[in-house]
């Protein structure tokens, strides 16, 4: 999604809840935050509807919440630079620093961390998270599918981010 001072703008997740808004006969009101604000905005009453997101996301969550079915799937990729070769699995890792956002949970890699096998390092984005990779401040970085496919629309043949292993695919509302 493309946000330009705090506001959605164009992408497929806006055309999404632009299209819901349209559904429900009321003009959409966004609010940008970072993932991290996103749990307590919930629990204080602040949000109506969230969208792209998954129960399983938000595993502290209090309250009662009603979740739509699935609309589409996240699938997370621990992907690699152009110039990194296609190594081992992550389960082959040892002390690996790998690309995350901050406040991003990745259950199906949580214990390569707890294990220090993966180390993260946490930028603010996904994207700044694949800028970091593509600069080789690293050689691996979770991306899901969407904005890995994006990222790499641009770039060059020899340049692609590659993704190695997939991390999860789930379902999100």
């Amino acid at each position: 999604m493309h946000i330009t001072d705090y506001q959605p703008e164009s992408g497929i997740l806006f055309d999404i809840m632009q299209s819901l808004a349209h559904q429900v006969g009321r003009d959409a009101e966004y609010h940008v935050m970072p993932r991290l604000r996103i749990q307590g905005a919930l629990e204080h009453d602040e949000v109506d509807i969230h969208c792209y997101s998954a129960q399983a996301w938000y595993p502290d969550l209090s309250g009662d919440y009603l979740w739509s079915l699935p609309i589409l799937y996240q699938r997370d990729w621990l992907a690699a630079s152009a110039e990194t070769a296609a190594g081992p699995y992550p389960e082959q890792f040892d002390n690996e620093t790998v690309g995350t956002v901050l406040g991003y949970n990745y259950p199906a890699l949580q214990h390569l961390f707890d294990s220090h096998q993966l180390n993260r390092e946490d930028a603010r984005t996904q994207n700044q998270t694949l800028s970091k990779l593509m600069a080789g401040r690293y050689n691996y970085a979770v991306t899901n599918q969407l904005i890995l496919d994006w990222t790499n629309r641009s770039l060059p043949a020899g340049k692609k981010l590659k993704p190695i292993a997939l991390v999860a695919d789930q379902p999100a509302a």
